[in-house]
């Protein structure tokens, strides 16, 4: 199969999937999601995305219904239906079916799951960013699916023939509308602190550990602007991009001044991913 979706156990191909127009995602965006890569049925990271997935629900009072173990047997049934090597691993739950109304509902949530083909980053290859205020709500750890701002900033990002916009408030650097954004300067990783105000991302914490494995100090903390255009190396972090690094933002040239250390990164981040999965870089 191509690409898989899948609904509170019913799956098929996701083109031909349907759901009911009573869900509580389609009125509201009254739910969670979180994503992973894969690649030949390993699902890279799947504890760390499950947890974070839990927290989310739990956030927003959202009953599950099932537990960890459980979703990882169903994503892991269903990653072994598709045919492709490099795929993108989407769920999310949404609170229920009911007619419109505010409030909770009554009876059980509903798994949503989208499996489809997905390309490992190139590493090597830098890209271009741009900047925006972040006007989002203060609740930015919760993995909601409510995601209106990112879409804007998104396309604001695709206009600019960018990979990514970078929110901020007032002189604060806070993510990317998909991603999280962190900066190297002499010598340590920098990036914001995991509250309110980001999304805790799972690339995000693997990249503070794969620094601290190989010896490269992190600083958990806020940076501004002027930090971000003078940082020696800008990176930006995804679950299907690990750590890319950035040589524009804005239109203006940034990084290049410690390509050594970023490579270094890069390829911890690599042969972490290599040893979990198996995976070799296609010549």
């Amino acid at each position: 199969m191509d690409a898989l979706g899948y609904y509170n156990g019913t799956w098929g191909s996701l083109d031909d999937m349907t759901v009911p127009m009573n869900d509580r995602a389609c009125f509201f965006g009254d739910g969670v999601y979180d994503a992973a890569i894969c690649y030949r049925k390993t699902i890279y990271l799947l504890d760390r995305h499950v947890d974070r997935f839990f927290n989310s629900a739990g956030l927003l009072e959202i009953n599950l219904g099932f537990s960890k173990e459980h979703l990882k047997a169903i994503l892991n049934e269903m990653t072994a239906k598709v045919d492709h090597d490099e795929v993108l691993v989407y769920w999310q739950v949404s609170r229920g079916t009911a007619r419109r109304n505010h409030a909770f509902p009554d009876g059980p949530s509903n798994l949503w799951i989208m499996i489809k083909a997905a390309v490992v980053a190139d590493l090597s290859k830098k890209i271009k960013l741009i900047t925006m205020e972040d006007t989002r709500f203060l609740h930015c750890n919760i993995k909601t699916i409510n995601l209106i701002p990112g879409v804007i900033a998104s396309q604001r990002a695709k206009e600019a023939e960018a990979h990514e916009a970078v929110f901020h408030r007032g002189n604060i650097v806070t993510e990317c509308a998909h991603s999280n954004v962190h900066i190297l300067k002499n010598g340590t990783f920098i990036t914001h602190p995991a509250d309110r105000y980001i999304l805790k991302g799972i690339a995000r914490g693997h990249l503070v550990q794969v620094c601290g494995d190989i010896g490269v100090p992190v600083e958990e903390r806020e940076f501004t602007l002027d930090e971000l255009f003078d940082a020696d190396e800008a990176l930006v972090s995804s679950t299907s991009t690990f750590g890319l690094g950035v040589d524009c933002i804005d239109d203006r040239p940034v990084g290049g001044r410690a390509p050594e250390l970023l490579k270094k990164i890069q390829d911890a981040l690599m042969a972490d991913f290599s040893r979990a999965t198996g995976y070799a870089k296609q010549p």
